[in-house]
């Protein structure tokens, strides 16, 4: 393999740079250490600053191998990779650790103003201003440029990339992977406490509209899928997250009610049947019966392993599947004059609808939806409270009296 002519003597390096050994690949101008990186949309490859005069030759070679593979020892893919191959990862439930790996590759795949990529930079080189910036451009979005497509605002998936990478630095700090936590002290962006909660008409006239849509044959035109129905009942009963309903399975069932493993830190507890819960349970249990039986599918012996919603072969629901079916229903009521757009309203709002609903004070309502601080309560309860006026003592009230006889 030919390595190209001898570099020449430049007598601007650094005196601690041995010049003949130092790596291809990397350059040296006006005080910096910068390589050379492709860039969608532009004829000229970009410069792109990686190191300053006081680098060592030994974190310039560090440096270039980083551009080579992004899982070099050190960088965002590879810490990410060692927490995935952890036993804190693996100890984790199966819809945190999607989640994680999800908003990981988020922050790993986002492509730098030179066209790198952020999982390739080393954890230590990264600041958090850095950071900042990540969070900001998230919530930001991006309109469309050469090599790239537009990409809507999203400050919660800001936030929840945030979330995730205090948390890895944190882990990777006390494994020896890293040294600081640059997410540490990164403000979140700000998000539109806009909970799409329904209002209860458009949610009854919603749920009656996926039960007519529902009977209609599999397939047929304006079918929605059979468990729409049922599902929604669940969600507000329950008040459960779409990805907790798909979570769901046999032995979730208990005689007194439904167990109800929460999500995102809330505490799991048990919601008493009621009659339309049986309902919900019974229907989609009888469902998976006949989708497993028509398909040949085994099942399990431990109810553990018997999920309660099943797609139309048999196979257990994925949430991504449930995520595109609620998005075709709500499309179809609103074309269809059910509701108006306006009035349209996410899967998650029929969970603060539930909140909303139930009786008691607020201290009840946390208790029901399983939120370990009053805090998280407020957000999902949209009910007013009614409160009395201060009782007045005897004696002012006589002399009110007597201030309207005077009158």
């Amino acid at each position: 393999m030919a390595r190209g002519r001898k570099r020449k003597f430049k007598p601007d390096l650094p005196a601690h740079i041995d010049q003949a050994a130092l790596p291809r690949g990397i350059y040296w101008e006006e005080n910096r250490w910068y390589v050379l990186v492709d860039v969608p949309g532009r004829r000229r490859p970009r410069k792109r600053t990686v190191a300053y005069a006081d680098a060592l030759l030994s974190e310039l070679h560090a440096i270039v191998e980083a551009q080579k593979s992004p899982d070099t020892v050190g960088s965002l893919e590879y810490v990410c990779r060692k927490f995935r191959e952890s036993t804190d990862y693996k100890a984790l439930k199966p819809g945190t650790r999607e989640d994680y790996d999800h908003h990981g590759e988020i922050a790993c795949r986002y492509v730098l103003k030179d066209g790198a990529l952020l999982g390739a930079l080393p954890v230590d080189r990264m600041t958090v201003p850095g950071v900042q910036r990540l969070v900001e451009a998230i919530a930001r979005g991006r309109e469309a440029s050469p090599g790239h497509d537009a990409v809507a605002p999203r400050p919660s998936t800001a936030n929840h990339v945030l979330r995730f990478l205090r948390m890895l630095f944190n882990w990777g700090i006390r494994m020896g992977y890293c040294t600081k936590n640059p997410a540490q002290g990164v403000r979140q962006a700000k998000e539109k406490k806009d909970a799409k909660m329904p209002e209860r008409q458009p949610f009854a006239l919603v749920l009656a509209f996926a039960k007519e849509r529902a009977a209609l044959p599999l397939h047929s035109k304006g079918a929605c899928p059979p468990y729409m129905p049922a599902v929604m009942v669940l969600a507000y009963n329950a008040r459960l997250r779409g990805m907790e309903v798909t979570d769901l399975t046999d032995a979730h069932a208990l005689k007194r009610g439904i167990r109800c493993n929460r999500l995102k830190g809330s505490r799991d507890n048990v919601t008493r049947w009621n009659d339309e819960m049986r309902w919900a349970w019974r229907w989609l249990r009888d469902y998976r019966a006949k989708r497993q039986d028509a398909h040949k599918r085994p099942i399990p012996l431990r109810p553990e392993l018997r999920p309660l919603l099943v797609t139309q072969t048999g196979t257990p629901l994925a949430r991504s599947t449930l995520k595109t079916a609620w998005q075709r229903l709500i499309t179809a009521a609103i074309e269809a004059n059910v509701i108006t757009a306006a009035e349209r309203f996410a899967l998650h709002g029929l969970k603060h609808r539930g909140i909303t609903d139930t009786r008691g004070g607020r201290s009840a309502k946390q208790d029901a939806a399983g939120h370990i601080s009053p805090q998280m309560t407020d957000l999902y309860d949209h009910e007013e409270m009614e409160v009395d006026p201060p009782s007045a003592r005897e004696d002012d009230e006589l002399a009110f009296d007597d201030a309207l006889e005077t009158w």
